[in-house]
């Protein structure tokens, strides 16, 4: 990593794990594979706030905690890339399996439970869909109706964000500013 931590894929320490190393990656790494319109790609990091942002929408009472926690839902694609669903499902288990202990790992960096417990990791789903549902119908073409079978609609009480592919600087600032602000009160970076 640029940080000088050296990160073991296979049994991730907790220790290895920096935020600026997860910002710098998430940025780089283009969701829809870079088919998205703009001069830059649309970054996991932009999807990630994105995520926690409609979180917050749809559950504003939930703990900084829990948000911290729908900010880094993507965050082993900092090393891992952002690879589509039918692809991770033709891999097989064992590329899950890592996933999930890159998660642990990260989430136990930070103070939080290795695994997001099961309700929140419903609602996270949720706002997952709907940021692809966005996604799809703003930035990678989609027509409505199309995105809608796919993800799901929107509800009417979301207001709709305007996606806006970053630079890759610009990405990496907004991510590390949301960890930031979400994990004041924990550890620093």
């Amino acid at each position: 990593m640029l940080s000088g931590r050296r990160l073991d894929l296979l049994e991730p320490s907790p220790l290895d794990i920096e935020i600026a190393d997860i910002a710098h990656g998430l940025a780089r790494v283009a969701r829809w594979n870079g088919q998205t319109k703009g001069p830059h790609a649309f970054s996991v990091a932009q999807h990630c706030v994105l995520v926690e942002r409609l979180v917050a929408d749809l559950s504003p009472r939930l703990s900084r905690e829990a948000r911290l926690m729908a900010l880094l839902h993507d965050a082993p694609e900092y090393v891992v890339g952002d690879l589509i669903s039918p692809f991770k499902a033709a891999i097989g288990m064992d590329y899950k399996d890592l996933e999930h202990k890159l998660q642990a790992a990260i989430h136990l960096r930070f103070g939080l439970p290795a695994i997001v417990p099961k309700p929140l990791a419903t609602l996270f789903k949720k706002a997952d869909h709907l940021s692809a549902y966005y996604e799809a119908t703003q930035l990678a073409g989609f027509e409505e109706g199309e995105a809608r079978r796919l993800f799901g609609a929107p509800p009417k009480s979301l207001k709709t964000p305007r996606l806006v592919p970053l630079p890759t600087a610009d990405a990496q600032d907004q991510f590390l500013e949301r960890f930031r602000r979400l994990d004041a009160t924990k550890s620093g970076i």
